[in-house]
């Protein structure tokens, strides 16, 4: 016992070089924790909320101060960014216009930014595999953000986190409003004489890119306005593509989650590198046209005939691309300068395309009935398949994480190889010290450097 409590007493020594501190024995280690605990919870208890009120500026914020922002303000958007990238520098007049309209909403989000390049351990911490990084930080639970940059659409992006899962509006000013601050980069499903339980489930599910809502007092009216005979009634409407429709029911079953599920992309999809991540999310195959100019009339009056076939079509999504608009993912459904356009696949959405060899192209005069014979033919199982000539464009976004991840395992490696060739032997071997607060320290030697995300 005594000698037990004669080595609890030696956890400082002198030694020729002045003080040194070592732990003395293993029956210290509670002590030692509860003290790193402790400076954990009250080290910087100097850090006020007061300090970093959110008066519309964008906080610049490092290892002193990240941990008690994210723990005072419910919603925080955060830009990991570094100074030489040309892709930070055209962000940050955009943050500096969106953070004095965000203060000021309802509920008001921080914008806030961390030169990563400086504090390199921020990398690791929050899997940084390119600049800049944003990520929102709703209640401390980081999920990342991969919407607009502009200021304005950024603004409507970020309103859309803070909002409830499902609002319930009053009387038909309540709608006015809901429909205004929801903006026209989402779908919007508004219920008439719907109990919100029935929504509450596919508000959390589609939290991020849809708004849901149910209104309990309504005139005659807004039934007029929304184009609704009778209740209850799931209204649908997208503003950004103009379109709009009525569910009646039945609202058990499958049937109300294919109608929302159908809804999230508009009858028509221009494909892009944006609408490509949505397809990623959607099962359903691709009825997809390739034609010379989406902007051009002839491309007009194809994708109205493209709605209407997806109208009576539900099971399939409809898409379009221009050749001039994108070439190479054109190029990889094998697609040449001298194919006669518009011509209209069946895409997986992976490296599987069918395509008819009785019909060459859509370039006729009954357009309609060219694609209603092409869709007949995938049906009855007659189309051909064809492997795409490229990589799946598909498959690339979703390898993108992977091969950035892949690069940084390699890095560390490489570095603590490094670092093992550079360390003088011990004459004892030592345990690292472990980062019990989960805090990055400023103080790293590393070098880390993720890749630029363009825009």
């Amino acid at each position: 016992m005594r000698e037990n409590s004669s080595r609890r007493d030696r956890s400082w020594k002198l030694d020729r070089n002045g003080m040194k501190q070592t732990m003395a024995a293993i029956s210290d280690l509670p002590f030692l924790l509860f003290m790193i605990a402790s400076m954990v919870l009250f080290g910087n208890s100097h850090i006020s909320v007061a300090e970093f009120a959110n008066d519309g500026k964008v906080l610049e914020l490092d290892n002193s101060n990240f941990d008690s922002v994210i723990a005072n303000f419910d919603y925080v958007f955060v830009d990991f960014y570094a100074p030489w990238c040309g892709h930070c520098k055209r962000l940050s007049p955009e943050l500096d216009k969106a953070a004095p309209v965000l203060a000021g909403l309802k509920v008001p989000v921080v914008v806030a930014k961390v030169n990563v390049d400086k504090h390199v351990k921020f990398a690791s911490r929050f899997k940084i595999d390119g600049y800049p990084t944003l990520k929102v930080f709703v209640h401390g639970i980081p999920t990342e953000y991969k919407g607009p940059r502009k200021a304005e659409v950024l603004v409507q992006f970020l309103t859309k986190f803070t909002a409830p899962d499902v609002s319930i509006l009053k009387q038909d000013s309540g709608v006015n409003e809901f429909v205004e601050t929801a903006g026209t980069d989402f779908p919007i499903f508004i219920g008439f004489g719907l109990n919100e339980s029935l929504l509450a489930g596919f508000g959390k599910k589609y939290k991020k890119k849809t708004w849901f809502s149910v209104v309990k007092d309504f005139s005659e009216e807004l039934m007029i306005k929304y184009d609704f005979d009778k209740v209850p009634a799931l209204v649908y409407f997208h503003p950004k593509y103009k379109e709009h429709g009525v569910f009646y029911g039945p609202f058990e079953g499958s049937f109300l989650e294919d109608f929302i599920q159908q809804n999230q992309l508009p009858l028509a999809v221009p494909i892009n590198y944006e609408t490509l991540k949505l397809l990623n999310e959607d099962k359903r195959k691709i009825a997809l046209t390739f034609v010379d100019d989406e902007f051009n009339e002839d491309a007009s009056r194809l994708i109205k005939t493209l709605k209407a076939a997806a109208s009576a079509n539900r099971d399939l999504v409809f898409g379009y691309v221009g050749m001039k608009q994108w070439d190479e993912f054109v190029y990889t459904f094998d697609i040449k300068t001298k194919t006669k356009l518009p011509k209209m696949v069946i895409w997986n959405g992976l490296e599987d395309y069918y395509i008819s060899e009785d019909l060459e192209s859509l370039d006729g005069d009954d357009q309609f009935s060219q694609l209603s014979l092409f869709l007949q033919e995938h049906r009855d199982g007659k189309l051909v398949h064809k492997r795409l000539s490229g990589p799946s464009v598909m498959s690339f976004l979703m390898q993108r994480t992977t091969i950035y991840m892949l690069v940084i395992v390699l890095f560390v490696f490489a570095l603590l190889m490094y670092m093992a060739l550079q360390s003088p032997p011990d004459t004892y071997p030592t345990r690292p010290r472990e980062n019990v607060s989960g805090s990055p320290s400023d103080e790293s030697k590393e070098e880390y450097r993720p890749s630029v995300k363009e825009d």
